[in-house]
């Protein structure tokens, strides 16, 4: 994502910069069915037949999991290991996951790269307290942070050495249940490109400084301040957040979240591991954990098939017919058939990027229309194949409803491209009703190996068919055709943010019938009622910057279909949008990079 900061302490910049620019036994005993035993009545005459094992929960984290406790020596050396590793290592097979045992640990600086998860393993984030940093910037880079992808910090209370932590991220880079006993710094040293990121359940005492971000969300938090916006700051169920002001400054504000539930997490009773599972909350504001224990229920991880890479999706699919939860440890998973989640209140909880690449075009994962079902914390990465879909909530048709026990998508990230020519047709289907998707960034590559107009095709990031889901963070860019299409009726999104794809070769190539260009998010012309707020789109069509985009978002016109605090971009100059949305919002002009901005529609 090219980015353009606005005024920092020490400079304005103005001139565009592409992003190229445990053995234990399940607690729920396998069916004689499952187990391949014959019935009473032929067993008498059959020969003894060969029974398939029911496959153990729980288990070793395995060698990507790196545990420490207060007394672990050299923690410090392995931090930085681990770091030089990653740091620049955008489309590399490295993944990892650090957990602290809870406690105080004291003097450290856990810069963190390429997938590279960090975590604290107590109930809640103050159980686990570094009296240090957890920093991203972006010396490997050259002071530009649009690529600070895959990395995250969770459920860790920090007390800064100078005041203020550095997390100066871009996108599918989540800062979730986190207590900084001081301020946070969204920008990179030197206050470089910037592009977006996402902060929920957490409470940051002093204040936020964005700076050069161009968008960022926060959801059901407490913040002690807020320095500036740029182009789009949106919070919901936000204590502290600044009162409601877009376009200027650029601040969209809901007292509360309308539903929500946190991501799952895995932390230690003792010396067992569990995955606690946050309760559903509605009109949420501010952090699950500020009175102590977060309300919720627990897991044990012998309830959950612990995956190393190389495992068989046939071996994944066993375990949860089998009754068992997946927890994926960090590495990468190929997959020949679906991931199928058929029972309600399934888990699939994914540590440190581990990712998963569908072959032969399948699907990578998918799930039953049933209550509760819980994905989160892990990355598809489309292969050369084909693929239809490759994430699937619900069957076509999906109409039961779960409005007391949603599906959640939190933290699953989607890649078509960069680390490999990749295909996929639509990325992501919601066909279930009261879906919460909850921070995703689905992502056609722009740069990396793989990439061109044809080579890594991806007409479509999201289609939403379910009725009344719930996106909050949704990021979806570089889309051959539209980026997000809403049939569903009665769906809201709280923050979107979009780039056009750059790489079209021609007006031509994204003509949509009659219409120039395809618009970034779409609600379809049988939807009655959705609601959006904090929308943005940019356009940086650099191969062809005559290019003219007609408008950002499509829908229609009828008072049951509103949007608050929209806008669009063109950056450079490089293409132009005619409107907002619809034939609404002023045209985007010249080179000066000055977002159209419309407060309300209709």
């Amino acid at each position: 994502m090219p980015h353009f900061p606005m005024d920092s302490p020490d400079s304005v910049r103005s001139l565009p910069a592409r992003r190229s620019v445990l053995g234990a036994m399940a607690a729920t005993a396998a069916s004689p069915t499952l187990l391949g035993l014959s019935s009473p009545a032929s067993a008498a005459s059959a020969a003894p037949v060969a029974q398939p094992r029911a496959l153990p929960g729980g288990g070793d984290l395995g060698p990507n999991v790196i545990v420490f406790d207060p007394s672990t020596s050299g923690i410090q050396a392995k931090l930085d290991e681990v770091f030089r590793q990653q740091e620049s290592a955008q489309f590399g097979t490295g993944r990892y996951a650090l957990l602290f045992k809870p406690g105080t640990y004291n003097g450290l600086n856990a810069q963190l790269g390429f997938y590279t998860s960090i975590a604290g393993l107590g109930l809640s984030p103050d159980d686990t307290a570094i009296n240090g940093d957890v920093t991203v910037d972006a010396g490997w880079f050259n002071g530009n942070a649009t690529q600070n992808f895959w990395r995250s910090a969770e459920n860790l209370a920090l007390t800064p050495v100078s005041g203020t932590n550095r997390w100066a991220v871009a996108q599918a880079a989540p800062f979730r249940r986190m207590h900084v006993r001081g301020g946070l710094n969204l920008a990179p040293t030197g206050y470089g490109w910037a592009s977006g990121g996402y902060i929920a359940d957490s409470r940051i005492d002093g204040s936020v400084g964005p700076y050069s971000q161009q968008q960022w969300y926060t959801r059901d938090s407490s913040v002690g301040g807020w320095a500036n916006a740029v182009w789009n700051m949106v919070f919901s169920g936000v204590q502290g957040a600044p009162a409601q002001s877009f376009p200027n400054p650029p601040y969209t504000t809901l007292d509360t979240t309308p539903v929500s539930r946190e991501k799952p997490f895995l932390y230690l009773n003792g010396s067992e591991y569990r995955v606690f599972l946050p309760e559903r909350r509605t009109n949420a504001r501010g952090t699950t954990w500020g009175s102590g224990t977060p309300r919720g229920t627990s897991l044990p991880l012998t309830q959950f098939y612990v995956a190393r890479p190389g495992v068989a999706a046939a071996t994944l699919n066993a375990a949860l017919t089998q009754g068992l939860h997946l927890l994926l440890t960090p590495g990468i998973y190929h997959l020949d058939q679906p991931i199928q989640v058929d029972r309600a209140g399934t888990v699939v909880l994914g540590l440190g990027y581990a990712t998963l690449i569908p072959d032969n075009g399948v699907t990578a994962l998918r799930t039953a229309d049933v209550d509760g079902v819980r994905l989160a914390g892990f990355l598809i990465d489309a292969g050369p194949v084909n693929s239809s879909t490759l994430l699937e909530v619900g069957p076509t048709g999906a109409s039961a409803s779960h409005s007391a026990n949603p599906t959640t998508v939190q933290d699953v990230f989607i890649r078509i491209g960069g680390a490999g020519a990749g295909k996929a047709t639509t990325s992501m289907v919601i066909n279930s009703r009261h879906t919460i998707i909850d921070h995703t960034w689905v992502w056609r590559a722009d740069h990396g190996t793989g990439v061109g107009w044809e080579t890594n095709r991806a007409d479509y990031g999201i289609r939403v068919n379910g009725d009344d889901v719930l996106a909050t963070g949704l990021f979806v860019e570089h889309f051959n055709k539209y980026d997000v299409q809403w049939y569903g009726q009665r769906g809201r999104t709280i923050f979107f943010q979009n780039e056009k794809a750059y790489d079209a070769p021609n007006q031509a190539a994204i003509q949509n019938g009659s219409v120039k260009g395809y618009a970034a998010y779409k609600v379809a012309d049988s939807v009655t009622t959705h609601e959006g707020w904090g929308l943005g789109s940019y356009c940086y069509y650099n191969v062809d910057p005559t290019i003219v985009q007609h408008n950002g978002f499509a829908a229609p016109n009828t008072p049951g279909v509103k949007f608050h605090d929209l806008l669009v971009v063109s950056l450079g100059g490089q293409g132009q949008y005619e409107h907002v949305v619809n034939e609404t919002g002023a045209p985007t002009s010249g080179t000066s990079t000055v977002p159209s901005t419309v407060v309300s529609y209709p």
